[in-house]
């Protein structure tokens, strides 16, 4: 099934990481360091600008303070009540590696992908990592061997987190324990195409973003694609939010390789389309 898209906001360099919260889509525009918040009217603020270019990504802690994982520093900020950015937890021991995407689950506990081993030569990504920053303030590896660790989600009862293995062609689950380690390592789904940005709906169904696919896609467990939306550019990332939590929003650009990401280029739109289901889940 094909939908229609509304273009919500345009003028983007790459929108990712969007969120919906607090009424609005807060997007982080790679490239630029800045994430902005865009109504569903279009109309976008600048909330912040922070010292990363790419990657960075944003979720928020249970008690409101937004977290920012700066990616090629090794960094997860926290932003204090008075705008100043703190160091929530240094990553730098743990990998050289760029960290990638950050969802903070339903009890607190922070997944933070990426790292892991430099990689090969000619490669632009080696094998990525999940790391567990826990409320007490530790922080531990939970998994490994992901290939080319990319969107997360965990579900509304705290128990399986879904990462998007880009470089594999899957949505990857595991059982998340009492303590917020990782195990029983599965399959969620074999997808015919590049996992990038995900969520999760109420009917148990994940949306995928596929760039150089130019979609997203909303799939069931086991792979069986339920719904297609086509755009003209690649779709980096997708959140399901709204009024009633059933507007998937689609962060796209064009895409020009890696080595073109930082550039003057401003293609990065904000799409919108209806849904079947609301969101449910983290990242809300």
């Amino acid at each position: 099934m094909q939908n229609q898209t509304r273009l919500v906001t345009a003028g983007l360099a790459f929108g990712e990481s969007p969120r919906w919260h607090d009424g609005r889509l807060w997007v982080c525009n790679w490239g630029t360091g800045e994430i902005v918040a865009v109504d569903e009217d279009g109309k976008s603020e600048v909330m912040l600008t922070v010292p990363a270019i790419l990657p960075y990504s944003i979720d928020w802690l249970p008690d409101g303070r937004l977290l920012i994982i700066s990616g090629r520093e090794g960094l997860l900020l926290r932003q204090e009540a008075d705008g100043r950015l703190a160091t929530h937890a240094d990553l730098r021991s743990l990998s050289n590696s760029p960290w990638n995407e950050i969802v903070v689950d339903g009890r607190g506990n922070i997944y933070v992908n990426g790292g892991g081993p430099a990689p090969a030569p000619g490669e632009h990504f080696g094998p990525g990592t999940i790391v567990l920053i826990t409320p007490d303030g530790s922080v531990r590896q939970v998994a490994e061997n992901i290939a080319f660790a990319n969107g997360m989600a965990v579900t509304p009862d705290n128990r399986t987190l879904i990462i998007a293995e880009s470089h594999a062609n899957r949505l990857t689950a595991f059982d998340v324990a009492a303590d917020g380690s990782l195990a029983n390592r599965r399959v969620w789904a074999d997808l015919d195409g590049f996992p990038d940005g995900i969520c999760l709906d109420a009917e148990g169904a994940a949306w995928y973003a596929d760039v150089p696919n130019k979609r997203c896609v909303r799939v069931r467990e086991g792979g069986e694609v339920l719904e297609t939306i086509d755009v003209d550019r690649g779709c980096f990332a997708c959140m399901l939010g709204g009024p009633d939590g059933k507007t998937l929003f689609i962060t796209a650009a064009e895409w020009r390789g890696f080595e073109h990401m930082v550039s003057d280029a401003r293609t990065g739109q904000v799409l919108s389309a209806e849904a079947p289901a609301p969101g449910v889940g983290w990242p809300s």
